[in-house]
């Protein structure tokens, strides 16, 4: 999905109906962890989305922008951008080490006191994070964005077999990891800090079923978790090949299961 300039228009003017009790209060700090791989034709839309919707938000917040091995310009235009903003901060990985391996080194160099990762492309517009952070602040420990709580929100739908292998995909998850959320796989999740810093240090799955993972972490160690639905878009260039994937996100699972039931996910202090 291309952000054009009159996208990037209608975004920050919703962003502008943002209620401004949601940032509490100027002491409290914001993370954004956006995962960045191959994604030069789109950052700078979405940093000129995200900058002007922390400026009329006044918040006190950080971008953390991590390129996962990008062979494009991807980190050349962040770097430019953070020459002038000095919310914004580039982490890089050492390759290409999935989408999961992004979201888990940018969670742990966040500074913040909610957390919030999403993807590049906006599926679910920025100004739908104070949904989650209103989650937060009635007492949720993890808030995550969800497709299917209310899917009239949905501009843009999945194609049908999209929504197919979705929904055997969540099936398998209520099966095998007795997750029984409408939509675990939305790019859009919100933590606590102390949770944040006791779930992803033993995240151990990087590529897509990543959140599956950190889900059953959090339900682990007893975090409350709501889902919250949001407006989304599904964008036409994702990577992710719901056949070819499917297949190691289904052996993911299975690994999450494995890791549960031989004691890895124990804590370090333990």
């Amino acid at each position: 999905m291309t952000i054009t300039k009159s996208l990037i228009t209608n975004s920050l003017s919703r962003s502008c109906t943002i209620p401004q009790s949601v940032f509490l209060a100027p002491t409290l700090r914001y993370s954004l962890i956006i995962p960045a791989y191959n994604e030069s034709a789109r950052i700078g839309a979405t940093l000129d989305i995200v900058v002007g919707y922390i400026a009329q938000q006044r918040c006190d917040a950080e971008v953390l922008v991590v390129n996962d091995g990008s062979r494009d310009d991807t980190a050349a235009i962040v770097r430019r951008y953070a020459s002038s903003h000095p919310e914004i901060r580039l982490l890089e990985n050492e390759g290409n080490r999935g989408k999961g391996y992004s979201v888990r080194h940018g969670m742990t160099e966040a500074t913040g006191d909610y957390l919030l990762f999403s993807d590049a492309d906006l599926s679910a517009p920025l100004d739908e994070a104070a949904k989650l952070f209103a989650a937060l602040d009635r007492g949720a420990d993890v808030a995550i964005g969800s497709r299917w709580l209310n899917p009239e929100l949905q501009t843009v739908r999945q194609p049908l077999y999209r929504q197919l292998f979705g929904r055997i995909f969540n099936l398998l998850l209520r099966l095998v990891l007795r997750l029984k959320f409408r939509d675990t796989q939305c790019g859009f999740k919100a933590f606590r800090r102390e949770a944040a810093r006791k779930v992803f240090p033993l995240q151990k799955i990087e590529r897509w079923a990543f959140d599956p993972e950190i889900l059953y972490l959090a339900r682990h160690f007893g975090y409350r978790i709501e889902e919250v639905p949001v407006r989304w878009s599904h964008d036409s260039g994702t990577r992710l090949h719901p056949v070819r994937d499917g297949f190691v996100m289904a052996g993911e699972v299975l690994r999450i299961r494995w890791y549960s039931l031989t004691g890895a996910y124990r804590p370090p202090s333990a």
